[in-house]
């Protein structure tokens, strides 16, 4: 019984990762209508951050947080209005592939600044472990799970009570007619790559804090968990995003513990396209008829 609450944490802190990371994904679907697939290297982009705020300007834990933050925030608007905007009324397909080369253009940017080889880190989250009777947990994973759950509170407030989320869920209904009721379409849309990158960096910091290993391709296979994780949730629904991440991450965790590691990714994919079958739409996403 022990083993199996220790892999559900674990499967916790993971899907908690997974679904600040998701967040991005689906807040971009249900505002932009598209898949902004660098997403997953801004993740790669805040850990570096991070690193130089901490390793080579001195700066205080708190101070590199929070730099890393601005960092994300500042390149996703800058990506939204370089790569995305002048593609608004392109066919899909062109955005794809534009994400895609954006993908590759952050990471082989990170390969020649910090080279490929794994650079060591070690965690900024200097918070003691917890011992529940015979059960320990990481001071890193309680800090993990609490920001989510507070990053995810304050997101669903935002989006719900706040002026600025009434109008990103006017302008995911209908842009056309959000425009016509005064709304600020590019600024809406810029403040949500803005708000998407500045979760994927504390995304990034929490995941480098758990495994104190950078490299350019880190982001790479959490920012497809991640998408995984919105897909399975529901894309362009916000509470599908954090349920998926928490369901992927728990699928994951107790694949690996109970079944097969080398299999477990495989195992989280096969879960999606049953799921997908069932219910085209996700766990929590609702079919919406599209006129063409």
């Amino acid at each position: 019984m022990q083993n199996i609450v220790e892999q559900l944490i674990n499967g916790l802190s993971t899907g908690s990762i997974y679904a600040l990371i998701a967040l991005g994904y689906t807040m971009v679907y249900g505002i932009a209508r598209m898949i902004n697939f660098a997403h997953g290297d801004i993740i790669m982009v805040g850990a570096y951050a991070l690193y130089v705020g901490v390793s080579l300007m001195n700066l205080p834990a708190a101070a590199a947080i929070l730099l890393s933050i601005i960092v994300c925030a500042v390149l996703g608007i800058t990506v939204e209005k370089v790569a995305y905007k002048p593609l608004r009324k392109a066919p899909p397909l062109a955005v794809l592939i534009t994400a895609i080369g954006v993908s590759y253009l952050l990471q082989n940017l990170a390969l020649l600044i910090f080279n490929a080889t794994p650079i060591p880190f070690q965690s900024v989250i200097q918070v003691p472990s917890v011992s529940i009777g015979g059960l320990t947990i990481s001071g890193v994973t309680i800090v993990t799970l609490v920001v989510t759950l507070i990053s995810m509170v304050l997101l669903t407030l935002f989006i719900n009570q706040t002026k600025a989320g009434s109008a990103m869920r006017a302008v995911s209904e209908d842009k056309g007619a959000a425009e016509l009721m005064g709304i600020n379409v590019n600024r809406i849309i810029s403040q949500t790559f803005a708000i998407g990158s500045a979760l994927a960096a504390v995304a990034g910091i929490l995941y480098i804090c758990q495994y104190q290993s950078l490299r350019p391709t880190l982001g790479a296979l959490p920012g497809i968990k991640a998408f995984v994780a919105a897909v399975l949730g529901g894309i362009g629904n916000v509470p599908g995003a954090m349920l998926g991440g928490i369901v992927l991450g728990l699928i994951e965790s107790i694949a690996k513990a109970y079944i097969s590691t080398e299999l477990s990714d495989a195992i989280v994919f096969g879960v999606l396209v049953i799921v997908l079958l069932v219910k085209p739409s996700g766990l929590l996403g609702k079919l919406r008829n599209e006129k063409v």
